[in-house]
């Protein structure tokens, strides 16, 4: 820093400036620093920020936040990809300080004579001003300079022409003392780092035929996988994941459900990456060939689909890489190779890389392998494990990447330890799974998400309510209502989320004793009758489809920083909104996590948060059901798990009409209603006929008939 004027605790900054603070096109980021100055002169900020092309951006001004906290506040909003700039400037404004006194003074009736120094201070303020301001505005400013100056005036004549210039010299002011702070780096990414839908399939499993008595199993392909591109972009994906896709190792191969004998129908783990056919720059030949991926990547992508690529950085004992490159693995006493291992978890097919023997040559060959997949057209990678790798390895393989290609991508797969997950977030990951799965009651929720909105400048998170190892306890018996609830909460809290195949048909049948799937597809075949589900509304797909055309159609979902909690007074409902500030657009959301029984519940809502007054009266339509709703700061809400176990509402403008006839309860803030029905009617039972909308209709019989083991 240099200048006369203290600039502290800028924002964003991560590690204080070791890293770049992250955004992505389009995004509303927000810049904060504390400044102050001695006196009572007034104190003026910027923020000065430079694009990718080392142009300077507009110039931006600082907004004093709280009083008596000397906290400035401004955003900025990047428009391309790359590495930004940014820097925070402290200034005296001599307009401003002008203006504070003279107005002071002349309350306390003071005259021209009193005054004679203040007015002449404006001229020379207003002379300076002149220079700065648009070609248009110049004349005003000397015509309020020569106001200033004209003796014949009564002093209000002589001062307002310059006090009417406050709005004016706000954006184009006097700078004198400029103080500059510290630079920081943004890296700015494309829109979908920080907004996507993602969803994993086994292409192998796609098409593919069990083995029969008859006849060996046969293996599912890209071309076969093809086909199921139509139903996943139906539902509104539009990220496919696909699992290794590479060559699997025969050595300790695995059986179905991890056992250690495989028999020959046996696939094997996709994980296991290697075999005689290659390594990682290969593709598994009963997938088919380089060009048959190519087209499926193509297929994809006109069907609004981009394909990320799985990176493990592991090997099968028959990889290539164990016999060329030995020393890239570790050797144990008595001789062998370390198989990985989580104890008492044993993955006898897989190899470890060891990064420290020859760190030179890993990074050279990982860094040809992306390269080798961004050439095929895959431009984002979910990177399996990468906490049991080097964090700085990760700092240089994804900056590098990034380097030739910005637009490249990167998941970060670490279900472990905060500390670990937010610091590959710092060093440069895209984004990042996170502990979403195990947050299972509304309070947990509710501070979870504050700590990832803290985390905001650096980590993007990806809610997954499952993996292909992952079938929490929650969905294994918490029956189709729970798959919803799952399903909103991820969708709506994150801006990316992503689900793996099966919770559509809500798979959830776990293998005895552990969190994953029984006949787990990792280690089998797993073709899926898709239509016929579909066709007997055994299907969760149309729900899916309908909340990713609610993210689609709502800018203020594909945003994490304005993620606001409200108060709801049944500790089984969470209630939250986002609100987009540049369209207007506001989500507001009231999710159960109660999957068996109905709940109700009063919301206090922070109504500035919604854009709105506190006593404003407002329509809101609901996503999931059509039906439009008056309300205001407080309403009861009933939640039926297997009817309708969330609200999703779009907000629109305020009604201006208080109905306190149908506002019973709700208004009046009647405490307690966590399970029995208020004794009036609420804003909710009453929908306004604004939308076309229609009563809800009665609860219908629960329906059991697709959870059957």
């Amino acid at each position: 820093m240099s200048g006369r004027f203290p600039i502290e605790d800028v924002s964003p900054v991560v590690s204080c400036g070791r890293y770049p603070a992250r955004a992505v096109v389009g995004e509303v980021v927000p810049v904060s620093a504390r400044a102050y100055r001695e006196g009572h002169d007034a104190l003026g900020c910027n923020v000065v920020w430079l694009g990718p092309d080392g142009l300077a951006r507009p110039f931006t001004r600082m907004r004093p936040g709280e009083p008596g906290q000397d906290r400035w506040h401004a955003s900025i909003v990047p428009d391309a990809v790359g590495e930004w700039m940014f820097t925070v400037e402290a200034f005296s404004d001599p307009y401003l300080t002008w203006h504070n006194a003279i107005t002071k003074k002349i309350a306390a009736g003071q005259g021209p004579g009193e005054l004679a120094n203040d007015l002449a201070e404006g001229v020379r303020v207003l002379t300076a001003a002149a220079k700065l301001v648009p070609k248009a505005e110049q004349a005003r400013l000397r015509k309020a300079a020569k106001a200033l100056g004209d003796a014949d005036r009564p002093v209000p004549q002589r001062v307002a022409p310059a006090l009417e210039l406050a709005d004016l010299l706000w954006e184009h002011p006097v700078r004198e003392l400029v103080t500059t702070g510290e630079e920081y780096t943004l890296w700015v990414d494309r829109e979908r780092a920080l907004y996507s839908a993602w969803y994993e399939f086994f292409p192998r499993s796609e098409g593919a035929i069990p083995a029969t008595v008859d006849a060996p199993a046969r293996s599912g392909t890209f071309a076969t996988a093809t086909e199921r591109l139509p139903g996943v972009a139906a539902m509104g994906f539009d990220v496919l994941y696909l699992p290794p896709i590479h060559p699997i190792g025969r050595v300790n191969r695995k059986g179905p459900n991890n056992s250690l004998v495989a028999g020959p129908d046996d696939v094997g783990s996709p994980w296991a990456i290697g075999a005689a056919e290659g390594g990682h720059d290969a593709i598994h030949p009963d997938l088919g060939t380089p060009e048959d991926f190519r087209d499926f990547v193509a297929a994809a992508a006109d069907h609004g689909l981009e394909v990320a690529m799985d990176l493990a950085l592991q090997c099968a004992p028959d990889h290539p890489w164990v016999t060329e490159h030995p020393e890239w693995f570790t050797t144990r006493a008595d001789g062998s190779i370390a198989y990985a291992e989580n104890p008492p978890k044993k993955y006898q097919d897989i190899y470890p890389l060891n990064f420290d023997n020859d760190p030179d040559g890993i990074r050279a060959e990982v860094l040809r392998v992306v390269r080798h997949w961004v050439g095929e057209g895959v431009k984002i990678f979910r990177v399996d494990n990468p906490h049991t790798k080097p964090v700085d390895f990760w700092h240089w393989l994804i900056w590098e990447v990034k380097r030739v290609d910005p637009d490249v991508l990167f998941l970060a797969e670490a279900f472990t330890r905060p500390a670990m997950m937010h610091g590959l977030a710092k060093v440069g990951f895209t984004q990042s799974y996170t502990y979403f799965t195990w947050r299972t009651s509304a309070a947990e929720m509710r501070e979870y998400c504050a700590e990832l909105v803290a985390a905001a400048d650096y980590m993007r998170p990806n809610f997954w309510p499952n993996t292909p190892d992952i079938l929490h306890a929650s969905l294994q018996h918490g029956g189709p209502p729970m798959f919803k609830i799952r399903a909103v909460l991820a969708a709506l809290l994150s801006p990316s989320w992503g689900m793996y195949a099966g919770y559509e048909l809500f798979e959830h049948v776990a293998r005895p004793g552990a969190e994953e799937y029984l006949d787990n597809e990792k280690y089998e075949l797993r073709p899926r009758d898709w239509a016929g589900a579909e066709a007997h509304g055994r299907s969760l797909a149309p729900f899916i489809a309908t909340l990713n055309r609610v993210r689609r159609d709502n800018p203020a979902l594909r945003r994490l920083r304005n993620l606001v909690f409200h108060d709801i007074d049944n500790p089984a409902l969470l209630c939250w909104s986002k609100r987009d500030p540049a369209s207007g657009n506001t989500v507001l959301v009231v999710c159960s996590f109660d999957s068996q029984t109905v709940q109700w519940g009063n919301t206090t809502l922070d109504m500035p948060a919604l854009g709105l007054d506190w006593h404003d009266r407002f329509t809101v339509h609901d996503e999931l059901t059509g039906v439009s709703y008056d309300w205001g700061q407080r309403n009861a809400v009933r939640l039926d798990p297997y009817l309708q176990p969330a609200h999703v509402l779009t907000l629109h403008r305020p009604t201006g009409v208080t109905q306190a006839a149908t506002a019973g309860a709700a208004d009046a803030g009647s405490p307690g209603l966590t399970g029995t029905e208020p004794a009036t009617l609420t804003t909710e039972e009453v929908p306004a006929d604004l939308s076309g909308g229609t009563a809800p209709t009665a609860p219908a019989e629960k329906d059991d008939t697709r959870w059957t083991s």
